[in-house]
């Protein structure tokens, strides 16, 4: 069922609304409020999906209405109902977060339509939200050590702000997890999270892939193309494997954090950008500038505030937390069978050396999972964990 809620003083309107909304649909359920202060209180009891506001009542306003429910986080749809003459009124409560408004006498379908796209805009908001949850989950950074709880309280520090973060670590310690936590955290985290791995993509195309090009730019270029920047624009961009970005691209890059304009390969119109730029590595950046494979001025431009994040062998204690972890994920996400491991499992988890880091735990979890006995042993540890 879909609920309404009527906030409107004049009888013989709620009463054309009411039949409307009840002979459009079954599905509605329709409550009504005599005036704006009956139709809080009902807002503070209840939930509706959809609430049709008169602006000009006694007691309490549509506006007065409005401003209360928005103030208890009421998150219903407010479609603004308005005589003639109050057009302006109407707009201004749009401004400060109405929905919709439609003038009295209400129009059929200009009610209906109305009625109808509220309640699909709450569901997809609904949906977004469940999603973006889902999202922000997967990328939950596990651990109870000291090392991994700094980590942690750097990135609440720093997740607001606009400051630039190279993040630096092994390979498959988490540095994505950490460049996911600073953007969802953060007041961009309703716009785009873009990563662009630069170890993956040739130093021929790197350019194009970050700040697109036009057609004809070089032989494969057949139509124009947006790049990276752009895709990212109002949110956050993450380049991975910073290292690996040819000195070219840098020079790039830099002119793009230092200016806040990007130019598309083959074109010299400049494309303004409001991006927050997280980077990350698993190499000595200060070494690659000495060896000249890493610009300084970058470094200095990226390195804001540097978050290390440590590898599994200096965090050995959270190797239990984080085995049961992936058992969770992956049985729940892969329907595999769910295996307990037994305490001395445990323990040889916690001798392996882990070259691989956190990717490398996860990995084996799955391994044996599939392959080993339940409980897990000992011996399924040597047998499948060097595999």
């Amino acid at each position: 069922m879909i609920s309404i809620l009527i906030i409107e003083d004049e009888e013989p309107i709620r009463r054309v609304l009411v039949r409307i909304l009840s002979d459009e649909s079954k599905d509605y359920k329709v409550t009504e409020a005599i005036d704006g202060k009956q139709g809080l209180d009902l807002l503070f009891k209840k939930k509706f999906d959809v609430v049709l506001c008169d602006i000009k009542m006694p007691r309490m306003d549509g506006i007065e209405v409005l401003h209360a429910a928005q103030e208890k986080n009421i998150n219903s749809p407010f479609i603004m109902l308005t005589g003639h003459g109050n057009v302006e009124t109407a707009v201004e409560a749009m401004k400060l977060g109405a929905y919709d408004f439609i003038s009295k006498p209400p129009d059929l379908n200009r009610l209906l339509t109305a009625v109808r796209h509220a309640t699909e805009n709450k569901s997809l908001l609904k949906e977004n939200t469940k999603l973006k949850q889902k999202i922000a989950n997967k990328h939950t950074i596990i651990g109870e050590t000291e090392s991994i709880n700094k980590v942690i309280q750097m990135i609440s520090k720093v997740a607001s702000t606009d400051a630039r973060v190279l993040i630096t670590g092994e390979n498959g310690t988490g540095k994505e997890l950490v460049a996911n936590q600073l953007h969802y955290q953060s007041n961009r985290r309703d716009e785009n999270f873009i990563e662009v791995n630069c170890a993956a993509i040739p130093s021929e195309l790197i350019e194009s892939e970050l700040f697109g090009h036009v057609k004809g730019a070089f032989t494969s270029a057949v139509k124009d193309r947006s790049g990276k920047f752009q895709a990212a624009n109002n949110g956050t961009l993450f380049l991975d494997e910073i290292a690996d970005m040819s000195l070219a691209a840098q020079a790039k890059v830099l002119r793009a954090l230092q200016e806040k304009k990007i130019q598309r390969v083959g074109n010299e119109k400049d494309i303004f950008i409001d991006v927050r730029v997280i980077a990350a590595t698993n190499k000595d950046l200060k070494k690659e500038i000495e060896y000249g494979r890493f610009r300084e001025d970058l470094y200095h431009r990226l390195a804001v505030i540097i978050i290390d994040v440590p590898s599994l062998c200096d965090r050995k204690e959270d190797i239990p937390l984080l085995t049961k972890y992936f058992v969770d994920v992956l049985v729940r996400e892969q329907g595999l069978e769910f295996k307990n491991f037994s305490q001395k499992a445990i323990k040889k988890l916690n001798d392996y050396p882990w070259t691989g880091n956190i990717r490398e735990l996860r990995n084996v979890v799955e391994r044996l999972l599939i392959l080993g006995d339940n409980p897990i042993s000992p011996e399924n540890i040597t047998q499948f964990a060097s595999k």
